[in-house]
């Protein structure tokens, strides 16, 4: 069972394998900022990979494109970004994402 550890929020979630980031965030009651809801037409849903790129599925050519139009190729390479609702678990990843919130945050 793939680990998914989101920073700043500082949490550890176990996912499904072949589950995106944010299904497994949504999954265990976190709040995931989107805009279109994991359709992968918006990037407010954008993630940094700090370890465990290699545990994602590759990145697909739309979600390339969407992310290269928004924050420029070199960008998305260099700073390692993904579509959190386009990224499908396959081993441990940790990830930083600003605004996930946990569930007593949403509550409030």
């Amino acid at each position: 069972m793939p680990r998914l550890t989101i920073l700043p929020l500082g949490v550890t979630i176990d996912g499904q394998e072949g589950e995106t980031v944010m299904e497994a965030a949504i999954a265990n009651g976190l709040y995931w900022p989107t805009t279109c809801g994991g359709q992968g037409i918006c990037t407010s849903c954008t993630c940094q990979i700090e370890r465990g790129g290699d545990d994602l599925d590759a990145m697909g050519r739309s979600e390339r494109r969407r992310l290269s139009e928004e924050f420029s190729e070199e960008r998305v390479d260099r700073m390692r970004l993904r579509l959190a609702c386009q990224a499908r678990l396959r081993g441990d990843v940790l990830v930083t994402k600003k605004g996930v919130k946990g569930r007593s945050a949403i509550e409030q």
